[in-house]
């Protein structure tokens, strides 16, 4: 009798869907790198008072930069996917 070869629950998803362990970190990447950009953003209005300046544009620097990187990281899994399942035909 031949063995089915099975799959770790971590490798196991549907077909042309990203596996959920490969993206678990973007939420956190997200909020660490605004946190961070916000830290940085106040400390130079602190330092050089400008106010809301620096601390708005750590904000929007920090989004979207976060943004661009899980955006980046999603299309690149995706990406992935597709050669493999193409590459299985």
């Amino acid at each position: 009798m031949v063995k089915k070869p099975t799959l770790s629950s971590r490798d196991s998803k549907p077909p042309g869907e990203v596996s959920p362990w490969a993206l678990a970190g973007l939420g956190m990447q997200f909020c660490v790198a605004i946190l961070i950009f916000v830290y940085v953003g106040n400390w130079l209005d602190r330092r050089f008072d400008t106010a809301p300046l620096f601390l708005l544009s750590g904000v929007f620097l920090g989004g979207g930069g976060a943004f661009y990187s899980g955006y980046r990281r999603l299309m690149a899994s995706a990406t992935r996917d597709t050669d493999e399942e193409s590459s299985e035909s």
